[in-house]
Formats: C-alpha cells, sequence, structure tokens
C-alpha cells in the first residue's frame, strides 16, 4: 500500500488551465453593477478624493461612463444624484426633471440595452442630510414612505429598470410596489436594500453624495452591526412586500449575512462592496502594500462565493479589464 492516499489535491491546483477547469465560484462582469454619482450642469467631471478613481459627472460626462460599462459587458449601472440645491423635503428626489430622472431618460434613450437601477432615498437630496423628513429630530416613517413612492414613480417613468430604496423605513417596498402598479409601472423592479446596517463603511460614499447627517446618525433606521437573525426577517418582510431582489450592505463585514439571506430567501441576492471597503484597499495599493488586481479579484469572489448574485461595486471596471 501507498504511503499516501490515493487522491492527491494538488493534482488539481498543478496548472492555471485545470486550476480554472475545476474552479467552483467564476464571477462574471454580467454579475456587477457599477454605481455612479450624477451631478448638475455640462462637462463635469469631478474627482472625489475620498474615492480614487470615482467621480461625480454630468449627465453627458455620465454617459461615456456608461457606455464603457456596456462596452465591458457590466451588468448594469446605479444612479446617486446630487442635485445643485437641497431643501429640508428633499424634493430635487421627486422632480420630473430632476437630475437623476434626466439622466435615466438619456441613458435609456442612448443605450437601451443597459439595466438602469436608481437609488430611491432622499439623504442626497436633504439639507439636513438624513433619509426623509424629520420630526421631533428623527427621520418621520410613513410621511417618508409616501415621497419615496412618489419619487421611485418619477424614476420608472423616466425609464428605470430597476428601483433600489436604500432608506430602511418600515413599510416602505410595500408602498413603493402599490405605487408603481398604480401609476402603469407594474414591469420595474424593485431591488431593496433589505439589510442595511449602520456602518462605519460609509464615510467616503458621504463625501461624494454629500449626504452626511447634519445632526445624529441613522442607527433609528439602519441595523445594528450586531444583528444576524434582524437581516433575515427584513429580508422576508420585503419579499413578502414585493421585493423583487434584496441587498446586503456592506459585503466583507457581513459574508455571513449574505450566506444566511442566501438561504433564507429564493429571490436573488446583491451585495455592495461599499466605499469604505474600496477606499481600503486603494489607498494601501497606493502605497505599494498590497496587489490591488489580486486583491480586488479575491474580495468579489468571496462576495460572490457566500451567495451574492449580483455585486454593487466601484471596482467595476477594473475587475473587468484585469479578467480578460
Amino acid at each position: 500500500m501507498p504511503k499516501f492516499p490515493a487522491y492527491r489535491p494538488r493534482r488539481l491546483r498543478r496548472t492555471e488551465p485545470i486550476r480554472s477547469l475545476v474552479r467552483e465560484t467564476v464571477v462574471h462582469p454580467s454579475d456587477l453593477v457599477l454605481p455612479l454619482f450624477v451631478v448638475e450642469g455640462t462637462g463635469v467631471r469631478r474627482a472625489i478624493g475620498s474615492m480614487p478613481g470615482v467621480e461625480q459627472t454630468s449627465e453627458d460626462e455620465l454617459l461615456r461612463d456608461a457606455e464603457e460599462a456596456a462596452r465591458l459587458g457590466i451588468g448594469g449601472v446605479l444612479l446617486f444624484g446630487i442635485p445643485a440645491h437641497k431643501d429640508e423635503q428633499g424634493s430635487g428626489g421627486y422632480d420630473e426633471n430632476g437630475v437623476v430622472q434626466r439622466a435615466v431618460r438619456r441613458l435609456k434613450t442612448e443605450l437601451p440595452g443597459l439595466v438602469v437601477i436608481t437609488d430611491v432615498c432622499l439623504c442626497e437630496y436633504t439639507s439636513h442630510g438624513h433619509c426623509g423628513l424629520i420630526h421631533r429630530g428623527d427621520v418621520d416613517n410613513d410621511s417618508t414612505v409616501e415621497l419615496l413612492a412618489r419619487m421611485a414613480v418619477t424614476h420608472a417613468a423616466a425609464g428605470a429598470d430597476v428601483v433600489a430604496p436604500s432608506d430602511m423605513m418600515d413599510g416602505r417596498v410595500g408602498a413603493i410596489r402599490a405605487a408603481l402598479d398604480g401609476a402603469g409601472f407594474a414591469q420595474t423592479a424593485i431591488l431593496s436594500y433589505a439589510v442595511k446596517y449602520a456602518s462605519a463603511f460609509y464615510g467616503p460614499f458621504r463625501d461624494a453624495a454629500g449626504s452626511a447627517p447634519e445632526f445624529g446618525d441613522r442607527r433609528t433606521a439602519q441595523m445594528d452591526p450586531a444583528n444576524v437573525r434582524e437581516a433575515l426577517r427584513e429580508a422576508r418582510l420585503d419579499v413578502e412586500e414585493g421585493a423583487d431582489m434584496v441587498m446586503v450592505k456592506p459585503a466583507l463585514a457581513y459574508l455571513d449575512v449574505i450566506r444566511a439571506v442566501r438561504d433564507a430567501c429564493d429571490v436573488p441576492v446583491a451585495a455592495y462592496n461599499v466605499s469604505g471597503e474600496y477606499a481600503m484597499v486603494k489607498a494601501a495599493a497606493q502605497r505599494g502594500w498590497i496587489d490591488e488586481e489580486r486583491i480586488v479579484k479575491e474580495t468579489l469572489t468571496s462576495i460572490a462565493r457566500a451567495g451574492a448574485d449580483i455585486i454593487l461595486t466601484y471596482h467595476a471596471k477594473d475587475f473587468v479589464r484585469w479578467s480578460k
């Protein structure tokens, strides 16, 4: 009898073609969604200091970025709007001629085959930076839900394929579904930020979107990072209310939650590889401390391996280029 077992696992690691043949998890370009920030104006391309390689762009420049994403085979884009003026009601968010609504119309005219997803939340549009109407120092749930539903309808009317409520108000998925159906947009899908944690990983995004709260924080709406069972309740509730897909945000510190949601729900599961996760990789790579390409590939693979069908990531274009 040989000293070693007949099966030697290293046989299937011997060459890259063999490793590729037996690889269990593969991230395809079509699995990725690229977040984009649209601002007012023309010819605007403004760097975001805390997110190297990510920019705020005007509608015309946004189209160029979206065209590149489409050429690379990326699954879709997610739009965040940054209006020129903000007010306490976040009225720019549900303006039929708002910055996102105009961008959606142009994208769907120029790139009809590209999946366009829109963020539905008021934090980018309110002067105080919170996700809805303020009453007694906190966001008022039910009056905010009415505005979110109105906002979602304007996005659908502009041509959005998917609306993505990220506010974490109770009942907003059901209200948005009813509003969309009532307005004749029964085919518009909902990607719910069902499991969104009150995370420290959002800092760079708030620089990009100008959405840092002027007072307090968002812990009365967003989830406690310690909780998993609550995540399953949130995801199931949103599916019951009509969500077509659910999201876990952030991704890397919550891989166990992605797996738990994947096992509990039979709808597509998305995960958001958020701004802080992106910025840490970029900062370390700029200092020569890590191999950026390998780190990004390993990171996105880990998110898919945890159970995500869709990955929203600022690394999307680089990942696809490196994978060719």
